[in-house]
């Protein structure tokens, strides 16, 4: 390893690569519940052998080719918030830290788009965007931890998605370094004028088939009206069919998140809250915004809703990126915590909710619902499981981690019986490694070919997405 190790240090100017235990540690441990629970434990499973900090497209190039030619294990990190363990190298190499690649490169008030490295982070983009009166409406809980290249790669998307979609919704072009050093860059045209849409192969490949450098993406300006309301429902049957009568009819609100009751006490922090929420909002253009708001206002009453004030949805967007008591719950050797999302067409949501609820409910003291990111076809599943392990002689960790790995197993299990997709947006990672295959079906086909075109050593993320290593790396 020392041979191929100083080699690295010699391809890029000094300070760029670093093989420091404690660089080594902090790129071996995302926001993955099992991960933090692996290193309570004093373990360090997914630890790269060197960590490279290039500070432009040139470098990662070179970075590229050197370990296509040496066929050395690669794998991105951007800011290390996953959930999922998707930036955790499962083969030791080369982790390539994309931080330093953090400029705001342009934006373009003619064509309403902008310009970014990949490892801006999403509030700093954004307050740029707002100082310029316009907005990406992209706004995942993560907007402070999460960066442009690892949105792209794990194909996010925000709490507002309902009106400006996913992350594959707003990027227009992007530049890509392939495995093998070579630079491809899209145009920014306004849809793939032919063939299949390149951009789609590298948005949601999380790493496997080339490193995303540089993103344009498409943005707005920033509201004129926002208009909030909290509404009561008495079962999660009649807001879901809320949802689905509010989203079929081309409504476009902005916000749009439905809760169990269980969660409904959480949210509304009210222990005897009966009954279950949604949280509803429409924004922009002033008489717009009224009229959608109206509109989607009476599709709730149509089935049961009652407002009961936008006092509650103001309360939650300002806290909407606080993230501290799921951390504070897993900072707790024994603590279990983790955030499952799961998506389904109409049909079958609530199905598949009912189903979640009670394989879940076993194995954790709370086991919590919503409803978010909806589309005319369906909607994405969130089950958030909180309880605690007994520390068993001081082995709490150990213990949760156990508990931890079997809710993933049933939850995924579960969600393919009811024929649900078994992630939304949070990506593969390590955790659905075991259903990826059988989540895409004969489709993988087409993704292992892709990857043996593109990366014929498969020295990018070996292993991910269920793509096997071709060969055992040092």
């Amino acid at each position: 390893m020392s041979e191929w190790i100083d080699s690295l240090q010699a391809l890029l100017p000094p300070g760029r690569v670093s093989c420091d235990p404690a660089d080594l540690r902090r790129h071996g441990c995302d926001a993955w519940s099992v991960a933090i629970k692996v290193r309570q434990q004093g373990r360090d499973t997914y630890l790269p052998q060197a960590v490279a900090y290039p500070h432009d497209q040139d470098e990662v190039a070179r970075l590229l080719e050197w370990a296509h030619e040496r066929r050395i294990a690669i794998t991105p990190w951007g800011a290390g918030s996953s959930v999922t363990g998707a930036p955790l190298p499962l083969t030791g190499g080369v982790t390539v830290d994309l931080s330093r690649m953090d400029a705001v490169v342009s934006i373009d008030h003619v064509n309403l788009l902008t310009t970014a490295q990949a490892g801006v982070r999403g509030e700093r983009l954004e307050r740029a965007l707002n100082d310029a009166g316009l907005t990406l409406g992209h706004s995942p809980q993560s907007l402070d931890r999460s960066t442009v290249g690892g949105w792209v790669a794990t194909r996010a998307t925000g709490q507002f998605s309902s009106r400006y979609g996913g992350i594959e919704d707003l990027v227009m072009a992007l530049t890509a370094v392939l495995p093998t050093g070579e630079v491809v860059q899209t145009q920014p045209a306004v849809r793939p004028p032919f063939g299949p849409d390149v951009n789609a192969l590298f948005i949601g490949a999380e790493g496997t088939l080339g490193i995303v450098t540089q993103v344009t993406l498409r943005v707005v300006p920033l509201p004129e009206s926002r208009l909030l309301e909290a509404v009561l429902f008495a079962s999660v049957d009649a807001g879901l069919d809320a949802m689905r009568s509010i989203m079929q009819a081309a409504i476009r609100p902005f916000l749009l998140r439905f809760y169990d009751q269980d969660e409904s006490r959480h949210v509304l922090r009210d222990a005897a809250f009966r009954g279950c929420v949604m949280f509803l909002g429409c924004e922009g253009v002033t008489e717009i915004a009224e009229a959608e708001q109206r509109a989607a206002l009476g599709r709730c009453s149509a089935h049961g809703g009652t407002p009961i004030g936008p006092e509650p949805v103001a309360a939650w967007m300002e806290r909407r990126f606080d993230f501290s008591a799921v951390e504070n719950r897993l900072n707790e050797p024994s603590g279990i915590a983790e955030t499952i999302e799961v998506s389904h067409r109409w049909d079958g949501i609530a199905a598949t909710y009912r189903a979640l609820k009670a394989a879940l409910a076993p194995h954790a003291a709370e086991v919590l619902g919503h409803f978010s990111h909806a589309y005319p076809q369906g909607t994405s599943l969130y089950m958030i499981v909180l309880s605690a392990a007994p520390e068993q002689g001081g082995a709490g960790a150990a213990a949760a981690e156990a508990t931890l790995r079997r809710i993933w197993e049933i939850a995924l299990t579960t969600a393919l019986e009811a024929g649900a997709a078994v992630a939304h947006h949070h990506g593969a990672g390590i955790a659905r490694l075991p259903v990826i295959r059988e989540g895409l079906g004969t489709a993988m086909t087409v993704l292992e070919r892709v990857k043996d075109g593109l990366d014929p050593h498969h020295i990018l993320c070996p292993g991910k997405l269920a793509l096997s290593a071709r060969r055992s790396w040092s």
